[in-house]
Order: C-alpha cells, then sequence, then structure tokens
C-alpha cells in the first residue's frame, strides 16, 4: 500500500498544478469518480469504479453495494448551497462508501471542491487533528454536529493557496496512516 500511497499523492499534487481539478464536476458522482480514477488510474485496477462488494471499517459496515447505484443519485441531488447542507451531503457520501479503497482521500478532495464553489472557502485540513476528525466521522451517521464544528472552525478562504491545498492533501493522506518520506 504505502508504494499506492506514494505515487497516489503525486498525483494528487499534480491534480491541482496541471489544472485538470477545474475540469472535475463539482459535488457530483461523476466528480467523485473522476477524483478517485486521477488519482489511483494505473495503481488500482478499480479505480474510479462503484464497489461491488461490502466493506467495513472498525466495526462500521457501509452501505450495501446492492444499493449503490440507487443511493448515490439521491446523495448527489441532496443540497448544498450552506456549510450545513453541504456537510450533511459529505456524510451521507462517506457512509455510501462509493469504493472498494481510498475513499477518504478521494472525498475530502470532493468537499474542498464543493466548499470553494458554494462558499469561497476550503477547509485548512493541517489545522485538524486527525485523532478529532477520526472520531467525528465515526460518529457523524448519528449526528454531524461534531464534524460540521470541527470542519467549521477550521474553514479558509484561502481557496488557492497552493501551501493550503498540498498541507492539506498530505494531512488526508496522514489521516489513512500514510507518512511522507
Amino acid at each position: 500500500m504505502k508504494d499506492i500511497d506514494k505515487q497516489s499523492l503525486e498525483k494528487a499534487y499534480q491534480l491541482f498544478d496541471s489544472g485538470y481539478i477545474d475540469k472535475i464536476e463539482v459535488g457530483t458522482l461523476k466528480g467523485l469518480q473522476q477524483i478517485h480514477k486521477y488519482l489511483f488510474d494505473g495503481l488500482y485496477p478499480f479505480a474510479g469504479e462503484l464497489r461491488e462488494l461490502n466493506i467495513s471499517k472498525g466495526g462500521f459496515r457501509f452501505a450495501n453495494s446492492l444499493y449503490l447505484k440507487e443511493i448515490l443519485p439521491k446523495i448527489e441531488q441532496m443540497p448544498q448551497s450552506n456549510f450545513k447542507e453541504i456537510i450533511e451531503k459529505y456524510v451521507e457520501m462517506n457512509i455510501a462508501h462509493t469504493f472498494l479503497e481510498w475513499n477518504g482521500r478521494t472525498m475530502r478532495i470532493w468537499l474542498d471542491m464543493i466548499l470553494k464553489k458554494e462558499l469561497k472557502k476550503v477547509v485548512d485540513w493541517q489545522n485538524v487533528s486527525k485523532e478529532l476528525y477520526l472520531q467525528a466521522m465515526e460518529r457523524s451517521p448519528i449526528n454531524d454536529l461534531e464534524i460540521r464544528t470541527l470542519l467549521g472552525e477550521n474553514l479558509t478562504p484561502k481557496v488557492d493557496d497552493r501551501e493550503v491545498i498540498f498541507k492539506g492533501i498530505e494531512q488526508s493522506y496522514y489521516y489513512e496512516g500514510y507518512k511522507k518520506d
């Protein structure tokens, strides 16, 4: 996994440096798939493809794969005009867990794209504690107040600041256990 993590991290930097990020649909399933495909194409055989198996993590079972094609369009249609709505959509997409692997990294970029488009802000992920974030996400299907508060306190208008974006990407990989050499 470390090699895939390292290579996809480089691809994440390229996603922004190349300007390809600006061609991705914002807040849609297609956009989420575009991000995943970009980050993991050539590294992972199912890059950008919906999962067909059931998965769980830490005792939490994500949405049943049989229902993904039915629920994902409904999540996509959720409103995203304010911070509360955006976080609700983010939490629902996390519960769906669209891909077999690497959902978190993909979804955090997707979230920032929505925030940038709708609110002219992004999360300054380098200021978001890994432990607090993971705990809040674990509890978010029951109540999203904790994740909403944590991320809301770390919003920044520096949407085009390369350091904020890249440090955020590195933090996102750190949340998943990868440490840059």
